[in-house]
């Protein structure tokens, strides 16, 4: 199979997606189109009242537990060595809850993300119903959580984008109004 990210275009460029695609693939940020999907886009994102460079820095504020880790860690000098750092916290260093709450924080930002940047949203939206994998290239534990590898995975990013879509596809329909 074709990697779709190099066969389908962006609606931002007013072209439409090829609708004979079963899913699009994701990873790197670079790649064109899909790579703006990955958290590791440089895109700014304003959460929770801070400017972040990257919806990655914007998920990762939420995990440590301590004001002077998560300066550290945001402190990255890349996306990437952000997400390293972040993953490589010890267990008292994080959040009590944070695995019950990163999916939802990671839904918030990806709203902030998307919703703050009409082209990103119209080029989620000119993805149709296609499924959307994160496709790590590296078989770890983040990578089967976030995404897949190797066809295997949870691909959570995916899942939180497509429900993103559904969500902004359902607010994009003109709004009946109810006769009395």
């Amino acid at each position: 199979m074709t990697n779709p990210s190099k066969t389908a275009t962006p609606k931002s460029k007013m072209t439409k997606v090829r609708t004979d695609l079963l899913e699009i693939r994701f990873y790197r940020a670079n790649e064109k189109p899909y790579g703006a999907f990955s958290n590791l886009y440089k895109r700014p994102i304003e959460f929770e009242g801070r400017i972040y460079p990257t919806a990655e820095h914007a998920y990762q504020a939420g995990k440590p537990r301590k004001e002077e880790v998560r300066e550290w860690i945001l402190s990255a000098p890349s996306p990437s060595l952000l997400a390293m750092a972040a993953h490589g916290l010890y267990t008292w260093e994080v959040v009590p809850d944070w695995s019950q709450t990163k999916f939802d924080r990671m839904r918030r930002v990806l709203r902030a993300k998307f919703t703050q940047h009409n082209d990103l949203r119209e080029l989620l939206l000119s993805t149709g119903d296609i499924r959307l994998v994160e496709a790590g290239r590296v078989d770890n534990e983040v990578n089967r959580v976030w995404g897949e590898v190797g066809g295997k995975g949870l691909n959570m990013l995916g899942v939180l984008l497509m429900e993103l879509r559904a969500a902004l596809e359902q607010s994009a329909k003109p709004r009946r109004k109810k006769c009395a």
